[in-house]
């Protein structure tokens, strides 16, 4: 049994993924916005949230610090010693992110990796109490690794926050639920080039939106709330 899947995304009026470089608008300030995204984050009582290698990169800040070999190492689960209730996850197929410690921003990390990960990289993750799951197929498995994460550390809600290629991949696995959009009354303007969705194969014909809800915020956000379907090879999942 895989865990509930929702997407929450706060973008610009024209699609921007990036509150830094947000235009200004009599509504409110960037902050402002952000402080509404972390409210309907806060409402959706998730126990994990979800990112992807940049971003995991840019909040940990940290560089590789392997630890003096031979390493013994656990494949394709490890699980640090830890009574977490509450996790951060990083979707890292290629092994790049580095940490300082087991937690980012409060939450205990626990990073989704691709096959070939080197033994190197597993061993400086477990020396900072991370744990892993390493998947046993090509790049990450989605719906398998959302039934280690259910079974053997307790998540029941996950919060999938981007990035764009981030979003494609859950919602190309078949396992989102719901897709929370929060619109902010502002625009990023002509470099803009990156969508709150994207996937190598599109999904036209593989996924399909329905309004759940709508709601006006405060400082002019829009929240658009949509349950899921995705079709995948021919067999429909819809969301309850």
């Amino acid at each position: 049994m895989k865990p509930h899947v929702s997407i929450l995304m706060l973008t610009s009026a024209d699609g921007s993924l990036h509150p830094s470089r947000f235009t200004t608008s009599p509504e409110g300030t960037r902050r402002d916005w952000s402080a509404q995204y972390e409210n309907v984050h806060s409402s959706l009582h998730g126990n994990a949230w979800l990112v992807g290698r940049v971003t995991m990169a840019e909040m940990s800040k940290s560089q590789a610090h392997v630890p003096p070999a031979p390493w013994q190492v656990q494949r394709p689960i490890h699980i640090a010693k830890s009574s977490a209730q509450t996790f951060g996850i990083a979707l890292d197929p290629g092994g790049k992110v580095h940490l300082q410690g087991g937690k980012v921003a409060g939450d205990d990390v626990i990073v989704l990796l691709g096959p070939n990960v080197p033994d190197s990289h597993l061993a400086e993750l477990a020396a900072d109490g991370v744990s892993y799951i390493v998947s046993q197929s090509a790049d990450v498995d989605i719906p398998a690794a959302l039934e280690v994460l259910a079974r053997d550390f307790g998540v029941r809600h996950l919060i999938v926050e981007g990035g764009a290629a981030t979003n494609g991949a859950f919602l190309a696995a078949g396992v989102v639920d719901e897709f929370h959009v929060l619109i902010a009354p502002a625009m990023e303007g002509p470099q803009n080039l990156q969508g709150i969705v994207s996937h190598r194969d599109g999904l036209a014909g593989r996924v399909e939106f329905r309004l759940k809800s709508s709601h006006v915020l405060d400082h002019g956000v829009v929240q658009l709330t949509y349950e899921v379907s995705s079709y995948n090879g021919g067999h429909e999942r819809k969301s309850h």
